[in-house]
């Protein structure tokens, strides 16, 4: 098992709150295994997506998910999520995200690459090195979560298809499924149908951006994006699109979905800055789950959500007031 180097971006799992609900829909693959923080190792798709937990599998979570201060617990991260496809409610996701097929699964790569074309889930994933990253989840709504995600580098991913010198972003689209997401079939929904997403070429490279295909040691429940969604940690979760079905190299900046349906709230970039306030509510501070009325549990938001040193110099010269 290779052992890699703990980077400097890397959160403790001290601060990751311990899993209390068992909530799995299924296994990745016989023969994963991942080991304590800094470890990783390589995957086998022999028996991919067996109905099992990864604790029945040849896997070694971290030993350490607890803290003294409670922070996301598992069955927050499992049941507090905005997913539009599933309806706008917090809970919505988990209650119908068990609608969408998610095997088979194949992801359409075309544009500006060398390597186009149409790949099974198994394929992306295959010949890759799985990793377990803690990362910082700053949603724009001002609350935030830390998650143990397992994936990969999206610059990994992505040189595969040899992206050529034309290709400046990255576009990525969510499955379009009416028949399967509710969501996408209501009549009140302000979205234009698929969820569009994009980086700039540089952030898609950036070592801290991740495809992500399970968290706390499991493959990703339906209603997180599975069964491949991004995690963009410096940037607002919308960013961070979810059940990916198209990557595209282009040329020209990518239309974003929520950039088209509300341009002077939500900007391409979508970097976390507390100097930058939405112009509804204050960025300047984030309501960390769990948090009740009774028992608010309020921080202080970071720039770039505190991942400043890995990513700062992308922006180097910009107005990061009008590229928001």
């Amino acid at each position: 098992m290779p052992i890699h180097k703990r980077p400097s971006w890397a959160l403790p799992y001290s601060a990751v709150t311990p899993e209390r609900v068992f909530l799995n829909r299924r296994t990745f693959m016989a023969g994963l295994a991942i080991g304590t923080a800094g470890l990783c190792a390589p995957m086998s798709l022999s028996a991919a997506f067996r109905p099992d937990s990864l604790e029945d599998l040849n896997f070694s979570p971290a030993p350490d998910f607890s803290t003294d201060e409670e922070k996301t617990p598992f069955e927050d991260v499992v049941r507090y999520n905005n997913f539009y496809e599933f309806g706008t409610g917090k809970d919505d996701p988990v209650r119908y995200a068990h609608e969408m097929s998610v095997d088979p699964w194949s992801v359409v790569v075309d544009g500006e690459c060398g390597k186009p074309g149409t790949y099974a889930l198994e394929d992306l994933v295959k010949p890759h090195t799985l990793e377990e990253r803690v990362y910082r989840l700053r949603c724009v709504e001002a609350w935030s979560m830390v998650i143990p995600w397992i994936g990969i580098p999206l610059a990994d991913m992505l040189k595969r298809f040899e992206p050529t010198s034309r290709a400046k972003f990255v576009y990525f689209e969510t499955l379009h499924e009416p028949d399967e997401m509710r969501g996408q079939r209501s009549l009140f929904s302000t979205i234009d149908w698929p969820y569009r997403e994009g980086l700039r070429m540089d952030e898609a490279m950036n070592e801290l951006s991740f495809m992500a295909v399970g968290l706390y040691g499991k493959t990703l429940p339906n209603q997180n994006g599975a069964p491949i969604r991004l995690v963009v940690p410096w940037k607002y979760g919308f960013k961070s699109i979810k059940s990916i079905v198209r990557i595209r190299f282009q040329e020209d900046q990518p239309a974003t979905t929520w950039e088209m349906i509300a341009p002077q709230e939500y900007g391409f970039y979508a970097n976390v800055n507390p100097e930058v306030d939405h112009p509804r509510w204050s960025q300047k501070r984030e309501r960390r789950l769990p948090s009740g009325l009774l028992s608010p549990n309020w921080v202080e938001t970071q720039k770039f959500n505190g991942y400043g040193e890995q990513v700062a110099h992308l922006y180097k010269g910009m107005d990061l007031r009008q590229y928001y």
